[in-house]
């Protein structure tokens, strides 16, 4: 099928070649049985991981380059330089470094223990909250990863290291600096040496990352930087720490959306406007968009309640109506309990300040761990 689709002309992907390669290899051991069944065995769990968007066959392949490179050392020169620039995933397996694609089945069997180790951790909700960021993540976990195997993976040991690129990606979020800076990128690249390095403990990687970001940001320049964040990953990350604050549990399920607390449109614009104490169009964009204005909602919920006046978001739950009070999420369930058995209540200007502050506040806290 690989010579059909290739002398047709069809574009194929670096897994193509790269499978087809590893067949070739593995029929000369005798071996292309035991290759195929474990193929097939991989793509299995990799469709599973596809349906949640965790990771393709192309993107297990690159994670395992990342961590091959690593481990050979190709990624940092004798003298301490880091290497940041990484090959194409073709050009890497079948001319750079051959070896794994001579090792067939050790090759494929590695690359079903990161695929299962995904599906296990995937569903952890730090680890949902962490791609909300940034998917280049997933290349330096895989390489911690790989100091375990799948049957001992657990929450205790994976997720303070999910703490960790959690702040440092959060800093990226907030700042305007690009991912391929050295304070990012190439910190990383230097870091994923220690990571595959089962020698290295968890407190020696966290002593890394919190010199990291002592010595290269303030926290008076992130506070500063805050204020202007008007996106809504954020949202994520404030409702967890939340969470943690009140003690309470934090799961995001399947089908949520970033709730507007004062409406971002709607029928009612003008009065909500008036109510929450904002003269103009200019000063309602820019308190909309701050992040103490921003909440997570089950879908559900937010489609019900619409653009509706903050009176009827925290108190309506009756018949096929639905508000805050029917939510699961921790601020949503907060703001019913303060402000449902107000008469009338109103969100104002500095309802979105005060709640931005604090927010602004946990964040910080988060990132300097403090």
């Amino acid at each position: 099928m690989f010579n059909s689709l290739n002398s047709d002309g069809l574009p194929l992907f670096d897994s193509d070649i790269i499978s087809a390669k590893l067949y070739a290899e593995a029929e000369k051991l005798g071996k292309q049985v035991e290759f195929a069944d474990l193929w097939k065995h991989l793509n299995e769990i990799i469709d599973d991981l596809g349906i949640t968007r965790i990771a393709d066959i192309n993107s297990i392949l690159m994670q395992y380059m990342y961590y091959i490179r690593t481990i050979n050392g190709e990624t940092i020169s004798d003298s301490g330089a880091v290497n940041v620039t990484t090959p194409g995933l073709r050009r890497y397996f079948t001319e750079i470094n051959k070896t794994p694609i001579s090792n067939p089945i050790e090759m494929c069997t590695d690359m079903i223990k990161l695929a299962k180790i995904w599906k296990k951790v995937s569903e952890y909700t730090q680890m949902k909250l962490l791609l909300k960021f940034n998917e280049n993540s997933k290349l330096f976990l895989a390489s911690y990863f790989f100091r375990f195997e799948e049957e001992y993976i657990t929450k205790e040991i994976v997720e303070p290291i999910l703490d960790y690129l959690l702040r440092l990606f959060t800093l990226l979020e907030i700042l305007n600096i690009g991912y391929s800076s050295k304070y990012f990128k190439t910190f990383l690249f230097a870091e994923e040496v220690r990571f595959v390095d089962a020698g290295i403990s968890v407190d020696d990687i966290k002593n890394d990352f919190n010199k990291h970001i002592q010595s290269n940001w303030g926290k008076n320049y992130i506070k500063t930087s805050l204020c202007d964040y008007d996106k809504n990953t954020l949202v994520y990350l404030n409702e967890y720490l939340f969470a943690k604050e009140q003690g309470v549990d934090f799961i995001l399920d399947d089908k949520y959306d970033i709730e507007h607390i004062m409406p971002y449109s709607g029928n009612n614009l003008q009065e909500i406007r008036r109510d929450a104490g904002i003269d103009t169009e200019d000063e309602f964009y820019n308190f909309v968009n701050k992040l103490g204005n921003k909440i997570i909602l089950e879908e559900k919920i937010n489609r019900s309640i619409g653009n509706k006046w903050f009176r009827t978001k925290v108190s309506t739950s009756r018949m096929n109506k639905t508000g805050y009070i029917d939510s699961k999420y921790p601020i949503a369930r907060t703001l019913v309990s303060q402000y449902q058995k107000t008469d009338k209540p109103f969100w104002t200007k500095e309802d979105i300040l005060d709640a931005t502050k604090k927010a602004n506040d946990r964040i910080i806290c988060f990132i300097f761990g403090n």
